[in-house]
């Protein structure tokens, strides 16, 4: 974990909380072999987290969308007045 960690200004126990996190989701796949620790990122894991953030943007989008209408109408209103 140190070499993952290098590169970062973070802690060494705030690295393995990430990891931990990731691997509880099923992000990344992580085994030891003796001190060293061996991570994976999980192919399957991250096409879901891409399913669910698409969806997420999707959803930001119609409401973006729905803001933009409801602005222009009350443009619109302003400029009647």
């Amino acid at each position: 974990m140190t070499a993952l960690a290098k590169p970062f200004r973070i802690s060494l126990p705030a690295i393995s909380r990430h990891l931990r996190v990731l691997e509880d989701a099923r992000l990344i796949q992580r085994r030891r072999q003796g001190r060293v620790h061996l991570i994976r990122a999980r192919a399957a894991g991250m096409k879901e987290a891409q399913k669910w953030m698409a969806q997420c943007a999707a959803h930001w989008d119609s409401r973006f969308d729905a803001l933009e209408d409801l602005l222009k109408s009350e443009d619109g209103k302003e400029s009647k007045r």
